[in-house]
Parts: C-alpha cells; sequence; structure tokens
C-alpha cells in the first residue's frame, strides 16, 4: 500500500524538467511525482495535488473567504478541465506500459495457442453463491466493495487469477449496512469460510494459472498439495494470533483503550479504586512522589519547611495583621499534617476540624475585672483550597530541588576539586521553582560533560547500551583558545552579579594588552581563523555565562517585576482587523500598564491580550521604566576603573558583552514574566467563577410557604420555548418527589379583555382546572424569548383573575388551615437549556415532547438546584459564571469548579441509602469526601451486593461481618463517615446519630452532652444503652423531646477538658454537635435565588449590558406606524418606540408621513437612548445629527496609558486609503436576515447560533454583489459570494442570483435550496458512523489504533477540513502495515462531490468510496 497512497509532501521537480502551464490562469502546474511502485488508475498522489489546486483555486477565485471580506464561487469547471487532462496523460501512460501477448507469454500468464480478448476493468459480475468460489479463495478487496451499501446490487470486479496468495487489500474496509434479507448469506460468506492465510499456497488455484495437466501433475509430484505441512502452520497460525485457551479473557483484549479509559476501567483506575487514600489526592498527586514513607523527624522537619515556604505566599494575600503571621504558620503546619499525614481533605477539615483554623486569645477587659476572648478565623474554605494547591507546587519544588542536590554530589564525588560555591549559596535560598530552574540550566551549561558521563556510567550499570555523543558547541568553546580572552576579561559571571547586587565589589585586572592583540594570538585553524572569531566567540561565551548564572538571573528577574511595565503594540494584521468597535480596540494603543493594573482591577484585560497577541493582531512587549539606569549599573559591575587605551579598549568589550546580555536575558525573563502572569490572571478569573459556582449552589430549593427550608416544592412549569406565533406552551406538572405526573400543551392563554371585547383564550380554563385538581406550590415559567415575560404576565393576570391559590398549610400564628395567592416565577433555566435537547433528556422522558422536558428540568431545578448541577457532570463548564471564563482552559476552570461542588455537597451531605436507588442524588457521591467517580461506583456495588441498604455508618467497613464486602477503606471512611447520613428510624440497629453531621470520632462526646442534658447518673446511662444499644442515651433525648436541654450545657467546660487531657481542640465542634443534636442536617444553604433584573434580560434576550447599551445603532423591524410615534422591535426581542419629535429632521420639513416613509417589517438602522431592562423595553431615534455620531466604547485610561498620537496617525492613514478606494452607499435590504456587518461582525453573531443559520450582508465586490455567511460547526463559517443579476437599480436586489452555477430567484429561495440544502449535508454527514469530531491528527490517531487492536482490518472516516469550510476529510487505512491517507469530500446543495463524482447521500457516498478504491486497485494491478 505504500505505493499506492502517498502521505509525504510534495517534491519539487528537477530544474530540467519542462513545466506546463494552466490554459485558463497561465499559471504553473505543479507535476504529480512518480510512484515508486506500480502506477494506480488513479493515484493518491494525483488526489493530492488535485486537492491543493482546488484549495488554491478556492482561494483565487474567492471561494473560501479571506480575512477581509472572503466569498464563495465556484470551481467546478476549472477542476473538470484539469481532471480531464490528467485523465488524458494516464491513459496514454496506461497504453506505453501495457504489455502484450509476447509479453504475456514470456512471463507464464498466456496460455499457448489462445489469445485472449482484453477485459475492461471495470466490468461488473453478479456475485454468486459461495459454492461458486473456490473452496479456499480468499475474499480480496473487490468482494468487500461488491457489498453495497444499498445491500441491493451485488456488485464485484473481475480480478486476475492469482495463486492464492494473501492481497494486501483483502478485508479493506467493514461493511457499513447490510438489507436483512442478505444478512444471512453474507455472514456465511465472512464468517463460514476460514480466512486465508499470507504465504500458505493453495495448489488448486493453479489450474486457473495457464499451466497445462501435464505441468500441473509435475509440480503436485515435486512439490506435493501442502497437506504435510499443515500441522506446521496451523500451529504457527495459532502462536500468530496470540491464542492461548488457558488464558482468562480481559477487558483490555474486548475493548479498546480509550473505551477503557473512559469508563474507568483500566489498571490504573482499579489502583485508585483500591488504595486507601482519597482518590482526588490520588488523582493530584500522581506526578509526584510519595512522600508518607518518610521518617518521622524528615517528616515533621519537611512539614515545618512546607509550612513557611506557603506562608510566604499566602499570609500577604490574606491581609491579616502582622502579628497574626506566627500563629497563620502554626495553623498551616496543622493543616498540612492533616493532609499529607492524615490524608483529610480539605472539606472535612473545614467541617470537622474548624477549631485548627481559628486564632482565639484571651484579651483583658477595659475595667481590668476580667478577660474576653477575641477569635480570628485564619482559613476559609477557598484557601483551604489554596493550601493543597501549593503543597502540590512544594511537591514539585522539592523534588526538583533534591534533583538538583543529588546531580551536585555526584559531581563532587567524581571531581575532588569541585569547588563550586553556587550551589551552597544559592540552592538552600531557593524560595521558587524559578530559581531551581536557573539553577539547572547552570548546571547542564557548566558541567554538561560530567553530566554525559554520569548518564553513560548509570546506563552502563542498568546494562544499557547509550553512546557517548558529540561535544556541545559551548564545550567547544570552552576548551578552545577564545575561553583564554574569555578569561582575560578578569571577571566571572558570579563575580559580576554580586558587585551589581552590591554584595562587595570585585575590579577585574585589565590586561597589558588590548583584546584584539590578544586574539591574534590565539588564531588555530580551522575552528578559529581570524582575531574577529575568536573575539566574538569571546563575547558569545561570556554573554552565555552571564546568562546563565542563576544569581544574575534572580538579580535581574528582581529588577524586572520592580520595574517592569507592558506596551500592546498592534501588528499591520491588527491595524485592518481591530476597528474601533471590535471588543480588541480596548487595548490597541495601550501602554504603560503595571503588573498590579492586571492583578488586581483587570485579569481578563491582560488574557484578552495574549489571545489577541495568539492571533496576530497584537504583541505585547514587557519594558523596563529606568532602564537606561539599570544598564549603568550593570556596567559599571564589569568595567575597570583603570585610565588607558588599553582599559578603555577591554571596557568596550565588556559593554557590548553586557548589553547583548540584557538583550538576551531580556527575552528570556519577559517569557517567564509573562506566563507567571498569566497563571495569576487565569487563577484570578477562575476564582470568580468558583465563587460565582458556590452561589449558585449555595441555595435551597424553593421553599412553599408554610414548609420548612429543604422542603421539595409541587411545581407546574410551562414554556413557549422561543415564543414564535406556531408555538405551543408546553407544560408538566412535577410532584415533591420528583415524578411527572401529568403534562400537555396549551395553544392560547391570552387574558381577555372586555373593554375591547377581546375574549379569554380557550386554553385558560383548562388550566384553571390543573391548578384546582393538582395543587401546584409554585407555577415556573421560563423560555429563550422575550414572549416568556409576556406570558409570565399573563400567567399572573390570570392567578390574579380566577383567585387561584397554592396548596393549604398551617399558620402557627392564626392557629388555622391557610392557602395563599399561587407564585408565579421565572427561574434560572441555564441547567434546563443544557438538558433539554439531550440523549439524557431524552432517555429520561421519551415520551415528552422536547418543550415539555425543558419545563420538567425548570420543575427539578427549582426543586433542586444542587442535584441538577451535578448531573450536568463534564457539561459544567457550558454554564456561564463569568463573560470571561472562555479565557481559561477548560481542566483548570473544570478544577476549580469541582472545589466549589465539593464544598456544597459536603456541607448539605448525601443520604447514602436514597443515593443507591436515585441517580440524582447518586451524582453527588463522587464529590463527597474522600470519594471520586471510581470510588463512588466502588461504593454503590458494594452496598448493592451487601443487600442494597445500609442501617449504620460502620457497615461500611465491613468489619465483624466476613459476608460483607467492604464499600470503603478506612482512611477514605474517615473522610466521608460524616457526609453520608443514614435516615434515622426507631429500629435497635439503626442509630440517631448516623443522621447528624457529627463525626463517628465524636459520638463519644455527643452521648455525653445527651447523658448529661438529661442529668443521668452512670447506671441510668448504662440501663439505657443495655436496652436501646450504645446511643440509648441519645435516643430518649429525641423520643422525649429534651433536644433543647443541651442548650444548658456549659460547653467551654468541656472544651477545656478535652484540650487538658486528650490535647484535641473541639470547641467549634461542640457548638455542632450541640445543633445536631437538636435539628439534624438543618438545611444550611440561602434561600432559593431569584434572578435580578440584569440576570432575567439576559435570560431572555441574550443581550448584557455590555452587548446592548445607550448610543448603540442597532438595526430594527418596523411593527405599526402612528403619525406620532412607530413602533418597532429590536433583534433581541423587546419593543421599541420613536416618538415623532426623534424622526429624521427631513421628514418634518417636507412634513411626510411614518406611513409614506416605512412599512411593516421594513428593517431600518436606530439609535438607542434608553434602555428599560425591567419592562424588556427601548427608545429610540432617527435623527440624523445622532445617526451621524458613531457609538464609541468608553475606556479608563490613566495618564500616559494610551497612545493618542499612534491612535492620531493610523485613523489618518486609514481615512487616505478610504479616499483612494471607490466610495460605497451602505446597502439595506428588507429581509429578515438582511444585516450590515462585515465578515468579522456576522461571524461574531453567529457564534450562538446553530448549524444552518445564516447572515446576508453587503459585500466587498460591488453592488452588483452580496455575501451569505454561515454556520457549519462551532468556528466553522461559510462565506458564500452572490452575484445579483436582472437588478433595477443600484440599491434593490436582483431578481436572478447566481452562486457559482447555481442560479435561484430570490433570497428565500437561495437560503432554503442551498445554505440550508447544504447544511442538511452536513448533518447527514456528522450524524453517520463513519464521522470523526475531531481533528484530522485524531482521526489519523484513531485509525492507526483500530487497525493496530485489528490487524487484518481496515478502516475509514470522514472528518472537518479545518480551514476549508465546506470541505471534509475522508481518511483511510488499508490495514496495519498500511501508510494513512486521504480524499477530500466537498459539501455540495445536492449532496457531496468526491473526485470529481457526485452522491446524493451517505450511503451512496460510501459506496462510491469503495467503487473508486477498487478501480484504483485494479489499475494498479494491472
Amino acid at each position: 500500500m505504500a505505493d499506492f497512497f502517498d502521505d509525504a509532501a510534495d517534491v519539487a521537480a528537477s530544474e530540467d524538467e519542462e513545466e506546463e502551464f494552466d490554459e485558463d490562469t497561465g499559471e504553473p502546474i505543479p507535476k504529480a511525482r512518480k510512484s515508486n511502485g506500480v502506477n494506480m488508475d488513479d493515484s493518491s498522489e494525483e488526489e493530492d495535488d488535485d486537492d491543493d489546486e482546488e484549495a488554491a483555486a478556492a482561494v483565487r477565485e474567492g471561494f473560501i473567504v479571506d480575512e477581509d471580506d472572503d466569498e464563495d464561487v465556484d470551481v467546478d469547471a476549472k477542476a473538470a478541465r484539469k481532471r480531464e487532462r490528467k485523465k488524458r496523460r494516464r491513459q496514454e501512460r496506461e497504453q506505453e506500459e501495457e504489455l502484450d501477448e509476447e509479453d504475456l507469454d514470456l512471463i507464464g500468464l498466456g496460455a499457448p495457442g489462445e489469445r485472449r480478448e482484453p477485459e475492461n476493468k471495470f466490468k461488473r459480475l453478479k456475485r454468486g453463491h459461495r459454492d461458486n468460489r473456490s473452496a479456499s479463495e480468499a475474499r480480496g478487496v473487490e468482494d468487500i466493495f461488491s457489498d453495497e451499501e444499498d445491500g441491493d446490487a451485488d456488485v464485484g470486479v473481475s480480478r486476475r487469477a492469482g495463486f492464492g496468495l494473501n492481497d494486501e487489500m483483502d478485508d479493506f474496509i467493514e461493511q457499513d449496512e447490510f438489507p436483512d434479507e442478505e444478512g444471512g448469506q453474507l455472514d456465511e460468506d465472512l464468517g463460514v469460510r476460514a480466512p486465508r492465510r499470507g504465504g500458505m499456497p493453495d495448489m488448486n488455484n493453479l489450474k486457473d494459472s495457464g499451466l497445462g495437466e501435464i505441468e500441473l501433475e509435475d509440480m503436485m509430484g515435486a512439490f506435493g498439495d501442502g497437506g504435510e505441512y499443515s500441522w506446521a502452520l496451523e500451529a504457527e497460525a495459532q502462536m500468530d494470533d496470540g491464542l492461548d485457551p488457558d488464558k482468562p479473557l480481559e477487558l483490555h483484549d474486548v475493548f479498546e483503550p480509550s473505551q477503557l479509559e473512559e469508563r474507568m476501567l483500566t489498571e490504573r483506575d482499579n489502583v485508585i479504586r483500591a488504595t486507601d487514600i482519597p482518590e482526588r489526592f490520588q488523582l493530584a498527586r500522581a506526578p509526584y512522589k510519595d512522600t508518607s514513607n518518610l521518617p518521622e523527624d524528615q517528616a515533621k522537619a519537611r512539614n515545618a519547611e512546607e509550612a513557611t515556604w506557603i506562608a510566604s505566599i499566602l499570609f500577604p494575600r490574606k491581609r491579616l495583621d502582622p502579628s497574626l503571621r506566627e500563629p497563620f504558620e502554626v495553623a498551616l503546619r496543622q493543616v498540612l499534617q492533616f493532609m499529607n499525614v492524615d490524608d483529610f481533605e480539605p472539606a472535612f477539615i473545614f467541617q470537622n476540624r474548624k477549631d485548627y483554623l481559628i486564632h482565639s486569645e484571651q484579651v483583658p477587659t477595659h475595667d481590668g475585672s476580667g478577660y474576653t476572648v477575641k477569635a480570628e478565623k485564619l482559613f476559609t474554605q477557598t484557601d483551604l483550597w489554596d493550601v493543597f494547591e501549593q503543597d502540590l507546587k512544594y511537591r514539585a519544588f522539592a523534588e526538583r530541588r533534591d534533583a538538583i542536590q543529588r546531580n551536585v554530589e555526584l559531581l563532587k564525588e567524581i571531581e575532588t576539586d569541585f569547588q563550586d560555591k553556587v550551589f551552597d549559596e544559592l540552592l538552600p535560598d531557593a524560595a521558587q521553582l524559578d530559581d531551581l530552574q536557573d539553577l539547572q540550566d547552570y548546571l547542564n551549561f557548566q558541567y554538561s560533560i560530567q553530566l554525559k558521563d554520569l548518564s553513560i556510567s548509570d546506563a552502563d550499570k542498568g546494562g544499557q547500551k547509550r553512546s557517548g555523543g558529540n561535544r556541545g558547541f559551548w564545550d567547544k568553546v570552552r576548551s578552545g583558545p577564545a575561553y583564554h580572552l574569555v578569561r582575560a576579561i578578569g571577571l566571572t559571571a558570579d563575580q559580576i552579579a554580586k558587585n551589581a547586587e552590591g554584595l562587595g565589589h570585585t575590579a577585574p585586572d585589565d590586561h597589558n594588552e588590548t583584546p584584539e592583540k590578544i586574539a591574534d594570538s590565539l588564531i588555530r585553524a580551522p575552528d578559529y581563523m581570524t582575531s574577529r572569531s575568536i573575539i566574538d566567540g569571546a563575547k558569545l561565551m561570556m554573554v552565555e555565562e552571564i546568562t546563565t548564572s542563576p544569581r544574575m538571573r534572580k538579580f535581574m528577574r528582581q529588577i524586572y517585576y520592580k520595574n517592569l511595565i507592558f506596551d500592546c503594540h498592534r501588528t499591520e494584521k491588527g491595524l485592518k482587523q481591530i476597528s474601533e468597535d471590535h471588543p480588541y480596540y480596548e487595548f490597541k494603543y495601550l501602554r504603560n500598564q503595571e503588573v498590579r493594573n492586571f492583578l488586581v482591577e483587570k485579569p481578563e484585560l491582560y488574557l484578552r491580550m495574549l489571545k489577541a497577541e495568539a492571533d496576530g493582531l497584537v504583541e505585547v512587549r514587557v519594558n523596563l521604566k529606568e532602564e537606561r539606569d539599570i544598564r549603568a549599573n550593570l556596567e559599571a559591575a564589569i568595567q575597570s576603573d583603570n585610565f588607558s587605551q588599553v582599559a578603555d579598549a577591554w571596557n568596550e568589550l565588556r559593554r557590548e558583552i553586557i548589553h547583548l546580555a540584557m538583550k538576551k536575558m531580556h527575552k528570556l525573563i519577559s517569557k517567564g514574566v509573562k506566563d507567571n502572569l498569566k497563571n495569576e490572571c487565569e487563577n484570578k478569573i477562575a476564582g470568580y467563577c468558583r465563587d460565582a459556582f458556590t452561589t449558585k449552589l449555595d441555595q435551597a430549593p424553593y421553599k412553599p410557604k408554610g414548609m420548612e427550608l429543604g422542603t421539595s416544592a409541587r411545581v407546574l412549569a410551562l414554556s413557549n420555548g422561543a415564543g414564535n406565533r406556531s408555538d405551543a406552551i408546553c407544560w408538566a406538572y412535577v410532584s415533591e418527589s420528583g415524578a411527572v405526573l401529568e403534562n400537555g400543551k396549551f395553544t392560547d392563554l391570552r387574558p381577555g379583555k372586555e373593554e375591547k371585547y377581546i375574549p379569554e383564550g380557550k386554553d385558560i380554563q383548562t388550566l384553571v382546572e390543573v391548578v384546582e385538581r393538582r395543587k401546584p406550590d409554585v407555577i415556573a415559567v421560563s423560555g429563550w424569548s422575550t414572549e416568556t415575560y409576556r406570558l409570565y404576565q399573563d400567567l399572573k393576570e390570570i392567578v390574579k383573575k380566577y383567585e387561584l391559590r397554592g396548596a393549604p398549610y398551617e399558620d402557627p400564628d392564626e392557629d388555622r388551615e391557610v392557602a395563599d395567592p399561587l407564585e408565579v416565577v421565572i427561574p434560572q433555566d441555564e441547567v434546563a437549556r443544557l438538558y433539554w435537547s439531550t440523549p439524557r433528556a431524552e432517555t429520561d422522558h421519551p415520551s415528552l415532547p422536547p418543550i415539555a422536558r425543558y419545563c420538567v428540568a425548570l420543575a427539578h431545578y427549582m426543586q433542586n438546584p444542587l442535584k441538577e448541577y451535578a448531573a450536568l457532570k463534564r457539561d459544567i463548564v457550558s454554564v456561564t459564571f463569568d463573560p470571561n471564563q472562555n479565557l481559561l482552559p477548560e481542566d483548570k476552570l473544570r478544577r476549580y469548579l469541582e472545589t466549589a461542588m465539593v464544598d456544597i455537597v459536603n456541607l448539605v451531605g448525601v443520604d447514602l441509602n436514597e443515593a443507591l436507588t436515585d441517580a440524582g442524588t447518586q451524582n453527588l457521591l463522587p464529590f463527597v469526601c474522600g470519594l471520586g467517580p471510581r470510588k463512588a461506583d466502588n461504593l454503590i456495588k458494594a452496598v448493592a451486593a451487601n443487600g442494597g441498604e445500609v442501617t449504620n455508618r460502620n457497615d461500611l467497613l465491613g468489619i465483624g461481618d466476613a459476608s460483607k464486602r467492604q464499600a470503603v477503606s478506612p482512611k477514605v471512611w474517615h473522610n466521608c463517615a460524616s457526609f453520608l447520613y443514614i435516615t434515622w428510624e426507631d429500629d435497635p440497629d439503626s442509630d440517631y446519630l448516623d443522621n447528624t453531621r457529627i463525626h463517628p470520632e465524636d459520638y463519644d462526646i455527643a452521648r455525653k452532652m445527651a447523658a448529661d442534658a438529661l442529668e443521668l447518673d452512670e447506671e441510668d446511662i448504662k440501663a439505657e444503652q443495655e436496652e436501646n444499644g450504645v446511643s440509648g442515651v441519645v435516643r430518649k433525648l429525641v423520643k422525649d423531646e429534651h433536644t433543647d436541654k443541651v442548650n444548658d450545657l456549659v460547653l467551654e467546660q468541656y472544651a477545656e477538658q478535652l484540650e487538658t487531657q486528650f490535647s484535641q481542640k473541639k470547641r467549634a465542634t461542640l457548638e455542632t454537635i450541640r445543633a445536631e443534636l437538636q435539628n439534624p442536617y438543618e438545611e444550611l444553604r440561602r434561600n432559593f435565588n431569584w434572578l435580578t433584573t440584569d440576570e432575567l434580560f439576559t435570560q431572555l434576550t441574550g443581550e448584557t449590558r455590555d452587548s446592548l447599551q445607550e448610543g448603540m445603532i442597532v438595526p430594527v423591524s418596523v411593527k405599526r406606524t402612528f403619525p406620532d410615534h412607530i413602533e418597532v422591535k429590536l433583534d433581541c426581542g423587546i419593543d421599541g418606540g420613536i416618538s415623532e419629535t426623534e424622526y429624521p429632521e427631513e421628514m418634518a420639513a417636507k412634513r411626510i408621513e411614518p406611513r409614506q416613509m416605512w412599512t411593516q417589517h421594513q428593517v431600518i438602522q436606530a439609535k438607542l437612548t434608553f434602555i428599560e431592562r425591567k419592562k424588556f423595553t427601548a427608545q429610540l431615534t432617527l435623527r440624523e445629527q445622532e445617526m451621524k455620531t458613531p457609538f464609541k466604547r468608553v475606556f479608563d485610561h490613566g495618564r500616559d496609558e494610551w497612545d493618542e498620537q499612534q491612535e492620531e496617525l493610523d485613523k489618518k492613514e486609514a481615512q487616505k486609503a478610504a479616499e483612494k478606494g471607490q466610495a460605497r452607499h451602505q446597502r439595506v435590504i428588507k429581509h429578515r436576515l438582511f444585516k450590515p456587518f462585515n465578515s468579522v461582525q456576522a461571524i461574531e453573531a453567529l457564534k450562538t447560533q446553530g448549524r444552518g443559520d445564516c447572515i446576508i450582508r453587503p459585500s466587498s465586490k460591488g453592488s452588483d454583489h452580496l455575501a451569505v455567511t454561515w454556520k457549519i460547526a462551532e468556528d466553522v463559517y461559510q462565506h458564500i459570494d452572490v452575484l445579483e443579476l436582472n437588478k433595477e437599480n443600484e440599491f434593490s436586489v436582483g431578481k436572478t442570483l447566481k452562486v457559482g452555477k447555481y442560479t435561484y430567484s430570490d433570497l428565500d429561495e437561495l437560503i432554503v435550496f442551498h445554505v440550508q440544502a447544504m447544511a442538511k449535508k452536513v448533518d447527514e454527514m456528522t450524524n453517520d458512523e463513519r464521522y470523526q469530531s475531531g481533528t484530522k491528527e485524531a482521526t489519523d490517531q484513531w485509525l492507526t489504533t483500530y487497525t493496530e487492536a485489528n490487524p487484518k482490518r481496515s478502516m475509514y472516516s470522514f472528518c472537518m477540513r479545518q480551514g476549508y469550510p465546506g470541505y471534509f476529510y475522508l481518511c483511510f487505512k488499508a490495514g496495519q502495515d498500511a501508510p494513512l491517507a486521504w480524499w477530500t469530500v466537498k459539501v455540495i446543495p445536492q449532496g457531496f462531490e468526491l473526485k470529481g463524482n457526485r452522491y446524493p447521500d451517505m450511503r451512496a457516498l460510501k459506496n462510491g468510496f469503495k467503487l473508486l478504491m477498487q478501480n484504483q486497485t485494479n489499475g494498479a494491478r494491472r
């Protein structure tokens, strides 16, 4: 196959070859490379060329849009002419290379005395029954391709008879689909007959070889029929296939590695399940060494050092009183002990070790009569996660430092005179990873030869062969004559750094001769032929020594962080693309930005600058304030104080070295500064997202009136979806248990208006009947248009008019049953939007329409927001927590969001027995302390194996009953025990404390407090325990309803005794115990969150305060015209009004009526003057003076922070360019999809739309062109050039619209039959089982993995071709050893196009591909 498919780059033709030119364009045609093997009928080399030429021609002709205004034109005609020319050339080559009869006879393939008629290689034969084949004939590629996708045509291709050897194309592609009537027959063909083995000839095939009977008998007599050695071949086959009947079948024998990894069934996953360490700890610490086995003294010293290291980072951020530094570090040491020794997760520490996070001290009262306790909270939950993150960084830091120390010790062993003090002085003082990296670079630079020797020695000890390698460039310089000149400079890099730092001053000794004379004396052939080469080599070496000096780097890094500023400079590309309405204009000319501006005020600004830099639009530069003074200081550190011509020459050389070193150091440190700042800014925004997610999670379910907080409500949810005129209003009633008991549709719920003779909506009575019958606690309504707000208002009016009331409840104040008016609310719908169209929703509610599923999700959100967010799993990153979260890496965002979920889940707790049966509750288990997806799954399976119910927390350990399976290991149990509660029932086996937040380690304290509250003596306690178990006293306290007596206990006395006798701090824990004994697992979350005005406006319109604000000029659609005002509608759905005073001045002057000026549904441009977000209305103006003033965002720039001079210069240049160009009138077309956008704006507007959505816009090609931009996929858009013919005037739309060779009569026809038709074909492609959603590289990797797992199989797949909208790759691999190859598939309105052939659907496309492969393979065999 390597001969048939070429996957390498094109090689330029030799100079003496004649160059061919395109007849139409005059451009040179690249010559196809010659195949190394047999010529194919339609080689992939030519296909590669065709693809490249097609792509280039497409760009030239405007089919694929450029960055300014790319438009789509057809290239079929030119491509067809090129293919015709190539076809003629191939036919000529085949005629020249075809073997004649004499050649065939010569090689034994022509029968004596028989003249064969040439057989058409494309001849199609019916497939007969398998018995008609030779019994041992192998199914080659022809037979594979004969199985059509539609199953109707049994088509094959004639082949030459061979000698039974397996062809490399055998079993090339798996069958995709087969009709039922042929399935059995084909299975028999594929499965019953044993596959042929390569290298095992079948003598029966020889009778078709042209040999006579006598020759065949002679051959059989000489060689036999092969049966004598069948036993050896069978053994070989068994050995080759790796068959071992005694070996048990394992998962990796059945599933691909990616599938095992996705389902968490790999060996690594099993280790995580079995290891007695919290799952999150195992995953986070996987890259680092295990420190749990360190000796006690080493562990204690490491813990103290780590606490100091982390405190130096976190304490300044806390902004606590400086006097708390020591208590902070003491508490930090204890927290690290909990994490690293006890393996307690942050949430466990916060809930069960609160006393160690608080610093308290006794402060004398003002009158001196006593003391008061002053408490200071040192750590919050977020701080504990920060400690955990810093702990991971310290592990990396310590491992890197230890590795450097080991290398230094080894160098000392092999070199007895090793005297480098740099390591002794700087390694103990290293405080961050940058310092260690500096030392590592210095080590590699100064001692590269010794390190190579050490690595070779280690390889020899391990029995490995390893070459010594060549010396590096700097080693050669160091051992050459140029290094003599380096030493003559008089100072080492470390001495220069010390001089610059002010750590003493070492003056250089000037040589007696100038550098030039010394260089002349050091000339050596062949490396150093001139004195200049000696001097240049010495300068480079000295610059490298200075820039790799750890002390110099540390010194310069400190200078940079104190004096650096950031400047943003636009590139040529940015000059063109970043207009005043572009989001990047905010920093197009930004200057003199200090680090604190980004870290404290606008971290998103810096990340957006870096994103723009990655796109090539700007350049973010790091500059130094007072750079001249810094350079002068460094020059003074290297220069001598002598006065002479020789000294001046040496000082001049030294200044050159410093200048070069500073330039190189600048690049190095600038990159590090930018990367560090990027990481800090990302952490800042990730923290914002975490806080926002915590706010969303920290809300209790909607509380029905008269019920306790945490009670689930009965919800009637309604939605009109997008609110289109034809959309029905779907509804669903969900009970307090979450079950959907009833659903349906309404079509008319508009309240009547008697004064206007408007009758009541026909479905209002049905709604009233449902409410009165079901008695919901609340009506929830939502959608994704402003029509939802109108529905909300209508429902409120219906509730008021018909006096609909919620479920009755007991009013404790009035001591009677009351029922309040039914509440109508608009809840947050972000979870419902992600849920309603997913396969999960379809599985959960297969009989409900999609909008009804949306309603169910709304109801479930109101009943338990935490469960709904947890059910999103990996899709949680699709929820918007911060407008700038798209600037974060997804894995970092997911990690921060997980910490918020862990905190709230452990605050709320999980009902363990409910989790066994309820999928929503089960989704919470992975976030419980100690658990994770793997351990939670293992827990569920273990409990199910133990009977499916847990009555006691200790049952999870499986202690005391050999028949019980352990659900969690001891450390994990210690982490999770208090967060998994078991609903208490008055049963002898159950313990009331298992239904509380009290940890089992504190059960004895709780029992003691209960006994003291009941004032029981030891005999009474013993009696209760004998009768009702160890927690009998607690049971008595609860049963007798005396839990309020625990309020009389003096907890300070308990705390003092525990700390004195057991060295345990429990004061805060005692408060928790007292609260839990009275109200177990009380709801601690805040009340249900209601949407703010801005949040509701964004939810229903999609607009924010930034995207829609006063002063913007927006397109509006005219609804109705009146003499004194116009009613319009904005694209986002809100209603607008234009009063008579805001009409254009010309209308007032000429007394033109609005109805004469505008028609209904006409799209016009208007300027926003006021937005009433609460009422979803706006006021606009059409006054000419206002319309001439463009909208300009106001940026808060300080003094000298904006380069106004460069901005003005660029504007003048742009104005000149515009004046030179042809003036264009702004077109306004009366069509709902027309927008006055350029290509960038169109893409921005389509980002939130779906596939097939499009925007019609003006074209840069003139008034007789339009452009249509439509969305193919995420971040994939195609721009189509539309040529207008038969135009009435310059501003009207042409009566004939042409897109390439396609012609349409109007825009609607073009959208339906061109854009939407192609969108359907893209849908068909992406929904096909052979489609891969990743990149071509990912698809190639998938094909490689598949063929490695199935060495005798071949496979093909489709994927999107990035950079070429509307094109797809057809990637294929003909077996494990075959190269990867690809063809291009083009989407057209009628279907797909592959190698010039058109196919109406995917089935035809795949069949066509197989036929093309057959023809290509047969052509290669000729």
